[in-house]
């Protein structure tokens, strides 16, 4: 008998609003740049990345490389992504 599995996507649990914030949440305490775009790509891919293009002004296909695996985007991209997402970035002395 063999088993069926599927490949784990995070972007289908990011199906509401309080769950994409808890994820993004989670990836920026951990604070790691590759894990924090990675994440910002599975929260636009969840929200539909044509409206993102839209939002920020930016290509659909530049969005897509620069959220993928192993991208170095501009700061300005990220700023750009995370207000279009309504995500903020915040800075706390801890």
């Amino acid at each position: 008998m063999t088993e069926k599995t599927h490949t784990f996507d995070i972007v289908e649990y990011l199906d509401s609003e309080e769950n994409v914030q808890e994820y993004f949440r989670q990836v920026m305490e951990d604070g790691d740049s590759d894990e924090i775009i990675r994440a910002l790509g599975h929260i636009a891919k969840a929200r539909g990345m044509m409206k993102l293009a839209n939002d920020t002004g930016l290509a659909r296909e530049s969005l897509y490389r620069a959220l993928s695996e192993g991208a170095k985007p501009r700061f300005d991209t990220i700023m750009r992504v995370t207000q279009a997402l309504g995500l903020k970035l915040t800075i706390a002395h801890g």
